[in-house]
């Protein structure tokens, strides 16, 4: 143990540290010299005058050295010294208590396949690769090889999805470059390891795998959502304000409620948003999405098209809902040149714009509840995890009322006082993107708006 121990001193393997760790004496270094490291083999070592190998079976037979071989399973370092076998040492894998079931976490969010590239004995590498659940593995594996196989993935996964690769070791760093993704261990891996890698992982658990790729959906997916929110919004002001100069209707908004909508009853939303706390358990059930997807695919551009669609809608029934009462009231045909000549009256316009500028800013405000998930009712959706919506739409709520019905604000908006009546009826077209959504849930229509139409290869 101790002569292996001397061997291993100066490298950063796991299987040397554990040997070392093992021997428990303090080494004195100034008895080693000529350290050799014989790839795919061992180590040899020059110690008090004395040639040391430590290393596989491989090295022994390369050296002529005839020794006992250990049949039980586990990673087995035999010693020499001076040409006379000094014994071995077996080194059991301990795969860690949540590897297994990182593996597992792995393969439900998309990862299709799970290979095992090592250079232990067979019997070693096929009992941790039953133990962890992998696909595939290769055994007794030279650094040469392990390259040879890795060009053989890649080019499975050629089109498909990306390879990424975990290692530690010297010998791992030309597969860590050649992956799409190196991911190397930050406490035992090698600074050739780490350098040739595209991430660390710095507390050396395979499980961070999953939990990272769990945040970075997270943070994807909340990206999306606020940009799909604010685009969805404002092609609904565009919708509005084209439709009625389109018909030559007055304008339905005046500058300073557009100025007015982006700054409070988008921005706030939207924000809220891009902090949300996803469902993690649904989004690792998802595939894994194309590097090239555009935020419109997978229904991105479906969501931001109807919503505009819905809110321009609603917006123009507010605008239009006071001029078609008094045609109605005066027994006048509803007619697009009756409807521009009733929007001429200043008190009027006044009025049918503040229910415009009303609907359109508290619809995103229910419009962007609703895109929290777009495949799940309000009544289930954890609204204490997203604390910053809450005070968001409450916000943006109290502050469009203050529009409305304080004086001073009155006068700087050009808005018009509203009664009671008024704003129930308002709110209520207010929520129709949100009872929009719920009706979509409740038909599982909502998947229009996100789904996987092809599966990723992944490995």
């Amino acid at each position: 143990l101790e002569l292996a121990a001397y061997a291993e001193k100066d490298s950063n393997h796991p299987i040397s540290k554990s040997i070392v760790k093992a021997c428990g004496k303090e080494l004195n270094a100034s008895r080693v010299a000529d350290v050799q490291e014989i790839a795919g083999h061992g180590i040899s070592i020059s110690l008090d005058g004395k040639t040391v190998l430590a290393g596989n079976s491989r090295l022994m037979n390369l050296n002529h050295i005839k020794f006992k071989p250990v049949r039980e399973t586990g990673t087995v370092v035999y010693v020499a010294e001076d040409g006379i076998s000094r014994g071995a040492i077996l080194i059991e894998d301990e795969v860690k208590e949540d590897a297994a079931f990182a593996i597992r976490e792995l393969k439900q969010s998309g990862i299709r396949k799970t290979v095992m590239l090592t250079g232990d004995a067979k019997a070693v590498g096929e009992n941790v690769a039953q133990r962890l659940g992998l696909d595939e593995v290769y055994t007794e594996l030279l650094p040469a090889d392990k390259v040879s196989h890795m060009e053989q993935l890649l080019f499975q996964t050629s089109g498909k999805g990306k390879l990424a690769f975990v290692g530690d070791g010297i010998n791992d760093a030309p597969v860590l470059a050649r992956a799409d993704i190196g991911i190397a261990m930050g406490e035992t891996g090698t600074d050739v390891a780490k350098n040739a890698s595209d991430m660390i992982l710095t507390d050396d658990n395979f499980a961070t795998i999953e939990k990272a790729i769990e945040e970075g959906r997270g943070i994807y997916e909340n990206i999306r959502k606020s940009i799909l929110f604010l685009l969805s919004s404002n092609f609904g002001e565009i919708i509005t304000m084209f439709l009625s100069i389109l018909c030559g209707l007055a304008s339905p908004l005046k500058a300073s409620h557009i100025l007015w909508i982006n700054l409070i009853t988008d921005s706030l939303p939207a924000l809220a948003l891009g902090v949300d706390e996803n469902d993690k358990k649904s989004l690792m059930r998802r595939p894994p999405r194309k590097v090239q997807e555009s935020l419109f695919a997978n229904g991105g551009l479906s969501c931001t098209l109807f919503y505009g669609v819905l809110i321009a809608g609603i917006s123009l029934t507010a605008f239009l809902k006071l001029p078609l009462e008094v045609l109605t009231e005066r027994n006048a045909v509803v007619s697009l040149e009756n409807l521009i000549i009733v929007l001429k009256s200043p008190e009027i316009l006044n009025r049918a714009q503040t229910y415009a500028f009303t609907v359109l800013g508290l619809s995103q405000l229910f419009h962007a509840v609703g895109m929290r998930d777009v495949h799940k009712s309000v009544f289930c959706m954890d609204h204490s995890a997203n604390k910053l919506m809450i005070a968001a739409f409450f916000a943006g709520f109290g502050l469009q009322i203050l529009v409305t019905e304080i004086p001073y604000m009155v006068e700087i908006f050009g808005t018009a006082a509203l009664t009671m009546g008024e704003w129930i009826q308002l709110i209520i077209l207010s929520a129709f993107p949100l009872i929009a959504h719920e009706i979509m849930v409740l038909f599982s229509v909502g998947t229009v708006f996100d789904h996987r139409r092809e599966n990723v290869v992944s490995y």
